[in-house]
Parts: C-alpha cells; structure tokens; sequence
C-alpha cells in the first residue's frame, strides 16, 4: 500500500470498530499479563470464562505465587495448554516478586524474561497497560496484514516491523484493537468476508469474495 491508502484503510477500519479496546478481560496490568500469557493458543472467550475466579483467588503476583501450580492448575483446566500456563503464571509472579518489587516492569526486554511472555504478550501489555505505540502481531493481524498489503512479511517480527514503520503514529496504539477485530470477525481465515468490509476500497487483495446470494428454489410446473 502506498502511504494514503494505509491511512485510508485504517480510517476506515477506525469507523467500523470506534470503540475497538482488548476483548480480554482484566482491571490492573497484572490480571491484563496473566490474561494475555492464557488466551495463547486459546480463545479469548474461554480465557474470559476462567478469569473472574482466578482473579478473585489471585489479583496480585504474591497472591498467586501462594496459590502454586496445582491450584491455579484447578481453576483454568478448561483452557488449552493449561497445565503449562498454570506452571508459567506462578513462575512468572515469582519473577515479577523477586526482581520487579511485584510491578509489572515497562520495556519489551523485561517482560520477555517472564515465563510464557514472548514478543506479542510483552507488546499487547504495553499497548493497552501503558499506552506505548507497539503492534502486537497475532494470527488475526498477521493474516490481515499479507492479506490487504498493509504489511507482508513471512514472519511475525517482519510484519510487526512493517506495521511499525508505515502505520501513521498517531494511528499506531489504536491499529491493533482495529486489525484484530477485522481479522477475528469479518476477514476471517478461511474465508474473508469482503462484502462487508469497511476497508475494501483499499484493501489490496486480488480474490475479494462477493455476496452470494442464494439460488430461488424451483417452483412446481
């Protein structure tokens, strides 16, 4: 895309989604970070259901840390991967207790070091806990992307770099609330729903899927 259709294009995903925010639920940085290191590999729905009595076991790192493995094991088991995560949000409490004081550090680096943190948690916390300009890449995002000629690439941090160096600053925190909502409801992985996309004008996407409408059934001669 040239540097007006990028800016046309999130425009308009900006009116189809004026409210767009995270669809996770959490109240401080803490409960956002275990919310985003669970909803890996699982929906954001499911995490949602499992979180309120997590949460209200364990809002603090030292609260959960206390809890250990098994328990927190207990309460998220309807997940996916969730023994590993239960092992992964202790270890990561104890982490933040030790060397941050129990406060969620700032900067990319440190909050790869936790367990379960890889480079899209640490940019989703620093997105929405503490308004940085960072595009965290998810499948939504990253099939959207290559799709429309926002940003191709092969990889994650390719696309992700792609995004960070063409989307306007301005535009750059709010973008990632717009393409994830795009991609999780309207261009959808199998099929894109192009018909009601907002953004289709600048979309660069060669097999753009019309409407179709179904055949009238035949009458009796």
């Amino acid at each position: 895309m040239t540097k007006a259709e990028v800016i046309q294009f999130l425009t308009d995903l900006s009116r189809a989604w004026p409210d767009a925010q995270t669809e996770l639920h959490y109240t401080t940085p803490f409960t956002l970070l275990v919310a985003v290191v669970l909803s890996a590999q699982a929906t954001d729905a499911s995490v949602n259901r499992v979180t309120p009595a997590l949460f209200a076991a364990a809002p603090t790192p030292q609260a959960m840390a206390a809890l250990g493995d098994e328990q927190v094991g207990q309460l998220i088991r309807t997940i996916g991967l969730w023994r590993n995560k239960a092992k992964n949000v202790v270890a990561l409490s104890r982490q933040l207790l030790a060397d941050h004081g129990g406060q969620i550090p700032h900067t990319r680096d440190e909050l790869e070091k936790l367990a379960g943190v890889g480079r899209k948690t640490a940019n989703v916390v620093l997105n929405v806990a503490f308004n940085q300009p960072t595009v965290p890449v998810d499948t939504h995002v990253f099939r959207l992307a290559n799709r429309s000629g926002l940003g191709r690439g092969h990889t994650v941090e390719a696309v992700e770099k792609k995004l960070e160096a063409r989307i306007p600053l301005p535009m750059v925190r709010d973008s990632h609330h717009w393409l994830i909502l795009q991609g999780r409801y309207v261009c959808k992985a199998r099929k894109p729903e192009c018909w009601r996309c907002s953004a289709r004008e600048s979309c660069l996407f060669p097999d753009k899927t019309p409407l179709l409408h179904p055949k009238p059934s035949r009458t009796a001669m």
